[in-house]
C-alpha cells in the first residue's frame, strides 16, 4: 500500500493527514488503516466532524487505546477519516468537510456516521479503517459501500480516548476489504474468548423472518445466494419471529433510549457553545432535547427486555441471519423527508444489535441496481472471534475476498 495515496474519493479530513509508523514488528505488520474523527491521535485535533467542535477541545495529548493498540500491532496509520457531525446520522453528509464519494456507487449516499472510513477501505486507500457503530454506523456504511464490516459485542473493545454519543450502545468498529483482514483485526482488539465460551461452536442458523420481509423484494433476492452459502455451513435455517412487537416498535424504544443518551452525553456542550450544524443533524439533536422522559425510560425497560431475550435465544451458539439494510445506499438529492424514511426502516432492523448489544458481521453478499447490499451474521454476545471465522469461512463460499 502507497504512503498516503491520494484521496480521490474524499474520504480522509481535509488538511495535512496524520500519518505514522506502525511497529516494525506484529500480527498487523505491513497492513494500513485509517481512524474515524472522532478517536484521538497524539498531536493531532479531533475535530468529531464538526468546527466547532475542534475549536473548543484541545488537540489529543495520546491516541485513543484502540489507535495504540494497532500502531502496536504493526499497522501503519494513513489519516483520520470524515464522519457525520457527531456521529448522529446515517447518510454520511458532512457540510463542513465534505461528503465522501461511494466508491462503490458514486450517485449514491456512503452512508453514515463511520463514512470516510469506509470510503477509504472501498476504494482501496487503506487496508482496514475503523469507525464507529452506536446505532448502524458501522454496518451501513459497509453495506452501502461494499467492505466487511463489523459491530463487536458492546464493550468488547476500548472507546477510551473516543468521543461518545450513547455510551451504553457505542462500539468500536471497524471495515475490511477482505474477510481475513477483518478477522486479524479483530484477534488484536477483541479480547480472548470469553470464559464458558471456548471451544463451543456456532449454529443452529436463524432466518429471522421481520428482517427480511422489511427488505425490499430486489435486496432480499440479491442475498439469497448468501443465505444458501450459510446453510450450506450451519445447515437448513430456522426461520424464527424475533420481535412479535414489529420492526418500528425496536426502533422507536432505540430512538427514544438513544437520543436521550446522546442529549445527556453532548446536550451541555451543545448549549454552551451553540455550534452550527448541517441539515438534519441539528433537528436531531433538538429532537433529542425535547424527548419525553416517559418515553425514553420506556426505551431503557424494553432494551432490558430485549437483551434478555436474546441471551436466551443466542446461549447455545446460534446465529442470525438477515439483510444488513433493507435497500441499497439511497440516492444523492433525495429530500430529507426520504431520508428520514429510509433511516426509520433500516434503523428497525439494526436496532436488534444495537439494542442487545450483539457483535454483528455484514459482509459484501449481494448488489441492487449495481450497488451493494450487505448480508448480516449476528451471534450471542462474547462470541466475536467465532463469528469472524464464521463470516470467513461464508466469504469462501461465496467467492468473496478473503
Amino acid at each position: 500500500m502507497p504512503e498516503n495515496p491520494a484521496d480521490r474519493v474524499g474520504a480522509f479530513v481535509p488538511g495535512p493527514r496524520a500519518a505514522i509508523a506502525g511497529k516494525a514488528a506484529g500480527p498487523l505488520s505491513g497492513l494500513s488503516f485509517a481512524v474515524k474523527d472522532l478517536y484521538d491521535v497524539a498531536g493531532w485535533p479531533t475535530t468529531y466532524g464538526n468546527p466547532d467542535w475542534g475549536r473548543t477541545h484541545p488537540v489529543a495529548p495520546s491516541h485513543a487505546i484502540a489507535v495504540a493498540q494497532l500502531l502496536d500491532a504493526g499497522a501503519a496509520l494513513q489519516g483520520k477519516t470524515k464522519t457525520v457531525e457527531l456521529a448522529y446520522g446515517l447518510t454520511g453528509e458532512n457540510v463542513w468537510h465534505g461528503t465522501p464519494t461511494n466508491p462503490a456507487a458514486p450517485d449514491r449516499f456512503p452512508g453514515g456516521s463511520s463514512c470516510g472510513s469506509a470510503a477509504a477501505v472501498a476504494a482501496g486507500l487503506v487496508d482496514f479503517a475503523m469507525g464507529s457503530d452506536t446505532g448502524g454506523s458501522v454496518r451501513i456504511p459497509a453495506s452501502y459501500c461494499g467492505t466487511f464490516g463489523i459491530r463487536p459485542s458492546w464493550g468488547a473493545v476500548s472507546l477510551t480516548g473516543a468521543c461518545a454519543l450513547g455510551p451504553s450502545y457505542d462500539t468500536a468498529g471497524w471495515f475490511a476489504a477482505r474477510a481475513g483482514i477483518l478477522a486479524r483485526v479483530g484477534a488484536v482488539l477483541l479480547p480472548t474468548v470469553a470464559p464458558g465460551l471456548a471451544g463451543l461452536g456456532l449454529g443452529p442458523l436463524i432466518k429471522v423472518d421481520e428482517a427480511w420481509v422489511n427488505a425490499t423484494p430486489a435486496t432480499a433476492c440479491a442475498l439469497g445466494a448468501g443465505l444458501e452459502a450459510a446453510e450450506g455451513l450451519l445447515g437448513k435455517a430456522l426461520s424464527l419471529s424475533l420481535a412479535p412487537e414489529g420492526l418500528p416498535a425496536l426502533y422507536e424504544h432505540f430512538r427514544c433510549a438513544q437520543a436521550a443518551e446522546a442529549w445527556s452525553t453532548l446536550g451541555g456542550w451543545i448549549e454552551a457553545t451553540n455550534p452550527e450544524f448541517g441539515p438534519g443533524v441539528k433537528e436531531r439533536f433538538a429532537a433529542a432535547k425535547a424527548m419525553d422522559p416517559a418515553k425514553s425510560a420506556a426505551g431503557r425497560a424494553f432494551r432490558d427486555q430485549f437483551r434478555a431475550r436474546m441471551q436466551a435465544l443466542l446461549a447455545g451458539g446460534a446465529v442470525m441471519i438477515y439483510p444488513t439494510s433493507p435497500v441499497p445506499a439511497p440516492k444523492l438529492g433525495i429530500s430529507l423527508d426520504a431520508q428520514n424514511a429510509v433511516r426509520e426502516m433500516t434503523m428497525g432492523v439494526t436496532a436488534i444489535s444495537g439494542l442487545a448489544g450483539l457483535p454483528e458481521v455484514t459482509l459484501p453478499a449481494g448488489r441492487v441496481e449495481g450497488a451493494p447490499v450487505g448480508l448480516s451474521l449476528v451471534a450471542g454476545a462474547g462470541r466475536d472471534r467465532a463469528l469472524l471465522a464464521l463470516a470467513e469461512r461464508l466469504a469462501e463460499a461465496l467467492s468473496l475476498p478473503v
